[in-house]
């Protein structure tokens, strides 16, 4: 293809893309001078056409065509929802994609072999192609009681969470069940269009993170809406809605009735998701951090010469870089972070006591992963490798004799140098060990083994006996005789 043609094609493609947001922007203007009470009363869902969007089946992954296409030929409708719509329509690429339908997990089972049926609160549908897997849920309702004599299938905890949530309804009861609004649009497999019954569209043009209903009643709900509205806001760079706002600060106690295991794949998402340091400012602006990880957020609050947000910071950018050049972030690398601090403190309570250095990180490290295991899981897969971060930093101020050299074959080495490096960033008093193994990085197998040899120790002026002068000699008494026997 000649550069001529690509660049006509490229142009195309530019003036297409135009058509399509301005057609798009029509729909959105429209329904954003509907007021909300309209909209709700309204159940007919406003409809923008293949024409008016941006969203290709190109972009759509394979295997989630091929699940709709499935349920569709079956008598089922079918739909995309949820984030990868709203990526889609944004322009992104999304990272999975959400099937809904109105077929019943038990159907959605038989007619694909490579189906199960998972969760107990919401009972899905995973579809695994490989490596991938399409999720595909029920349409639901927001009602207290099953259809077709299912009887009461709502379980509801004594604050108001839902335990168990599985009341079927129409796609029209699921839009308004979902939680914000950019969540709640739906890509139409029979016809190619979108469909928005609550606004989505207009709040995605608007850059607005807004819930759909009550804020305070749907964080009761469920308490992790707080979190998911930190993360969306971070990633996507919206703002929230002021309604949706306002309770953050003040329910933020609500996530200690999330089990930890929970909470931990969500910390994965906010701070492995590629926007880390505006997660980070967002959580402890509305005092969310504190319940996630209580002792960092005690050692921040008093903070000497801003320590250890410093340090976090570092880490935390290093991490949103690592991401977007396509390189692996290690969870006990971010976890080993998070927890330094509370770690360092520790240790220096127990030295302080004069307790054996290693049983001192030892005991210290036991301490800090009992005590966060209570508020958030950290598997031994993670746990472990933290340790060993933590422990090669006291490992890492031997530089002399062969420890250096046999560290360098150590598994965690280049996690721990990594986070020296790090440390030196923000602590000048690690910058010139940080520096020393930086030096030694560079060096061959012989610079190694000069740079670890041992100083060698001053030698000592050996003091010459002085003797007398022969003078002194001559003049001195000879001694006696020795008696005869």
């Amino acid at each position: 293809m000649s550069w001529a043609t690509r660049r006509r094609e490229r142009n195309d493609w530019r003036l297409e893309r135009k058509v399509v947001l301005y057609e798009c922007s029509k729909y959105i203007q429209e329904f954003a001078n509907i007021p909300l009470e309209a909209r709700i009363s309204n159940p007919q869902p406003d409809v923008i056409p293949r024409p008016s969007h941006n969203i290709s089946r190109a972009n759509i992954s394979p295997y989630a065509l091929k699940v709709l296409y499935r349920l569709r030929e079956a008598g089922h409708r079918a739909c995309l929802v949820g984030g990868g719509v709203r990526d889609l329509l944004l322009g992104r690429e999304p990272k999975d994609f959400d099937v809904a339908t109105d077929a019943r997990p038990e159907q959605v089972y038989a007619l694909f072999r490579n189906c199960r049926l998972i969760g107990r609160r919401f009972r899905l549908a995973h579809v695994q192609f490989g490596r991938e897997i399409v999720e595909v849920a029920t349409f639901r309702a927001c009602g207290e009681i099953g259809d077709e004599g299912d009887g009461q299938t709502v379980e509801r905890a004594k604050d108001g969470r839902i335990l168990s949530d599985n009341v079927y309804g129409s796609i029209e009861d699921d839009a308004w069940r979902r939680d914000f609004t950019i969540n709640a649009l739906y890509y139409d497999i029979a016809n190619f269009a979108v469909l928005d019954y609550v606004g989505g569209m207009a709040d995605l043009k608007t850059g607005l993170i807004r819930l759909i209903g009550d804020p305070a009643e749907r964080y009761h709900e469920d308490p992790v809406r707080m979190l998911r509205a930190v993360r969306f806001a971070a990633k996507l760079g919206f703002r929230l809605d002021p309604a949706t706002e306002a309770p953050l600060q003040r329910l933020g106690h609500l996530l200690e009735q999330i089990p930890p295991a929970r909470l931990f794949d969500e910390i994965l998402k906010l701070f492995m998701g590629g926007s880390a340091i505006q997660t980070f400012e967002l959580l402890r602006h509305y005092r969310l951090f504190g319940w996630l990880f209580p002792a960092t957020e005690r050692c921040l609050n008093h903070q000497q010469r801003h320590y250890p947000k410093t340090l976090l910071i570092r880490v935390l950018t290093n991490t949103d870089q690592r991401l977007a050049e396509g390189k692996p972030v290690q969870p006990a690398f971010l976890f080993a972070a998070l927890l330094w601090e509370p770690f360092r403190e520790r240790l220096q309570h127990l030295e302080e006591d004069e307790s054996d250095a290693n049983e001192a990180h030892l005991v210290a490290a036991e301490a800090v992963i009992q005590a966060q295991i209570r508020h958030t899981s950290l598997p031994r897969r993670y746990s472990l490798p933290m340790r060993e971060i933590w422990e090669m930093q006291q490992r890492l101020t031997c530089i002399t004799g062969k420890r250096p050299l046999r560290l360098l074959a150590h598994p965690r080495f280049r996690a721990a140098y990594d986070f020296l490096l790090l440390r030196a960033e923000a602590d000048e008093s690690a910058g010139d060990l940080a520096g020393w193994w930086t030096r030694l990085l560079a060096q061959d197998e012989s610079g190694r083994d000069r740079m670890t040899q041992p100083a060698a120790p001053a030698k000592k002026s050996k003091s010459r006996r002085r003797r007398k002068p022969r003078s002194a000699r001559k003049d001195a008494p000879a001694a006696p005789p020795a008696p005869e026997a």
